[in-house]
């Protein structure tokens, strides 16, 4: 069986793709859905120039498809774009947002594919503490109390853990960023046959929202 794996580039989409060839799964599509909103609802869009790189690092083929970041509607786009590949499942990186995972769940239904969910329901600290262990992943977007541009960069390690896990007991945030929090972006992980680069880097800050925006992947 062949699967796609929904990808941001983000830690928990690539950690998900990583439990799924960890388990045998044949993951040959690295699928993302570029959002023309920013803020949408379902998709990340900081930074996806990044997996296009990352595809071609883990010998996958990248599959973009465009939306228009409208609720509910962007749902139609990606079930359109699911469709047309040749596949029998979608591995998600969802962990705990029912939000998410149920509108999943009915395009897949919808399309007769497996859904595979190899995060749902993990302890958030286990999380964070395998991808530090397993994965070279950075922040990369700011979105919440707490959470200000020094973070911005920062890698998963124990002590960015700790750093997270303070401002969560204090904030009540989701220590993996789950509700949008914070997002992050993965340079390396085992699948990858060489770590993702970039050339370059700039800040941007605007009211509520920090970004790292990285561009010249490589």
């Amino acid at each position: 069986m062949v699967y796609a794996a929904l990808s941001s580039g983000g830690k928990d989409s690539v950690l998900a793709c990583q439990k799924a060839l960890d388990a045998g799964f044949e993951v040959r599509y690295l699928v993302t859905v570029r959002p023309a909103d920013p803020d949408s609802y379902m998709f990340h869009s900081a930074n996806l120039d990044a997996v296009r790189v990352i595809a071609d690092a883990a010998g996958m083929e990248y599959v973009e498809i465009p939306s228009g970041g409208v609720k509910e509607a962007e749902l139609a786009e990606l079930e359109a774009g699911l469709a047309a590949l040749p596949i029998e499942g979608i591995v998600t990186g969802a962990v705990g947002s029912v939000y998410q995972r149920d509108r999943l769940a009915v395009i897949a239904d919808r399309l007769g594919l497996e859904l595979v969910s190899p995060l749902w329901g993990m302890d958030p600290e286990a999380l964070l503490c395998e991808v530090a262990a397993r994965m070279d992943a950075i922040i990369v977007v700011t979105a919440a109390d707490g959470l200000d541009e020094s973070f911005l960069g920062a890698h998963f390690d124990d002590a960015l853990i700790e750093r997270l896990k303070r401002v969560a007991a204090a904030r009540h945030i989701h220590l993996a960023g789950e509700g949008g929090e914070y997002e992050s972006l993965t340079l390396d992980a085992p699948f990858y046959r060489r770590p993702v680069t970039y050339a370059s880097a700039e800040v941007r800050v605007a009211p509520g929202r920090s970004e790292l925006v990285l561009r010249g992947f490589a």
